[in-house]
């Protein structure tokens, strides 16, 4: 598998895991440290502990309004270096009966370490700033 099927692996499988609601099936995902940057400002994350309180009240809020799944539409991938990639796109929820809850745009980029492909930092933005496909 090269690098970049790698790395659509890596997003299909945490929005998989995502969709669990269960925060402990996400933490693999994240390089530590990583920062997370949205509506609240740029939050460390320095280890797998330190995500338990930012995911998980989103989790429930999601479990709330009667969330099923979400998948990742992605817009953009570009491999930045052998250990570096952006990946840019929608994150698309849906609810258990399968009409859309909502959208948010989600930039990510990627470290590959010893481990694989990890999320570095975390970008939450707009749906309509993902830059389209080059």
């Amino acid at each position: 598998m090269n690098n970049e099927e790698a790395v659509k692996q890596v997003l299909s499988d945490y929005y998989n895991a995502f969709s669990t609601l269960d925060v402990q099936s996400i933490l693999p995902y994240f390089h530590q440290p990583a920062l997370l940057i949205g509506p609240l400002g740029v939050i460390a994350i320095p280890t797998p502990a330190a995500m338990v309180p930012i995911f998980g009240p989103v989790m429930k809020d999601l479990r709330q309004r009667k969330y099923q799944r979400s998948e990742f539409s992605l817009q953009q991938l570009k491999l930045l270096s052998a250990t570096s990639a952006l990946a840019a796109g929608v994150a698309i929820r849906y609810k258990a009966d399968g009409q859309e809850l909502e959208r948010v745009g989600i930039t990510y980029l990627l470290h590959k370490g010893d481990d694989g492909w990890k999320f570095a930092v975390m970008l939450l933005h707009d749906t309509g700033k993902v830059a389209p496909h080059e």
